[in-house]
């Protein structure tokens, strides 16, 4: 059985995961965190530039993809943290919020920053997870 002290890591393939020196999701015990997850295509393109719908529902595909990689489910999230460039267009991301956790209701935060890395992107998601079972 896992302590508290051991980690379980997974990464994509962003060349500013070793540049900034992180990990796309990081699980220790049962708590797991993933990081900002911007939205890139398979190439690390911005996919769906202009459209944050589309933009929020990538990101989301890939957090929710690396919880998956470290044992945590969907349903195991307890937080989620969406910040945009635009809070005037958090409807249209709250909207996809919805269709993935209108039975988790997780706690949930908006939050509006001035810009990211690239500028293209309209959004980045963060997300927290808790498992009841046992730590791998």
């Amino acid at each position: 059985m896992s302590t508290l002290t051991e980690k379980t890591y997974t990464g994509t393939t962003s060349p500013l995961e070793k540049e900034i020196g992180f990990s796309r999701a990081v699980r220790i015990g049962n708590h797991a965190f993933v990081s900002g997850t911007a939205p890139l295509d398979e190439n690390g393109r911005t996919y769906a530039q202009g459209d944050v719908a589309a933009q929020a529902g990538r990101c989301f595909a890939i957090a929710l993809e690396a919880l998956r990689a470290v044992g945590l489910e969907g349903s195991d999230v307890v937080r989620t943290r969406i910040m945009l460039t635009d809070i005037n267009r958090w409807r249209e991301v709250a909207e996809v919020h919805g269709s993935l956790f209108s039975q988790v209701r997780p706690a949930c935060t908006f939050l509006e920053v001035s810009r990211f890395i690239d500028p293209q992107w309209l959004v980045e998601i963060e997300i927290d997870a808790i498992s009841s079972s046992a730590a791998p």
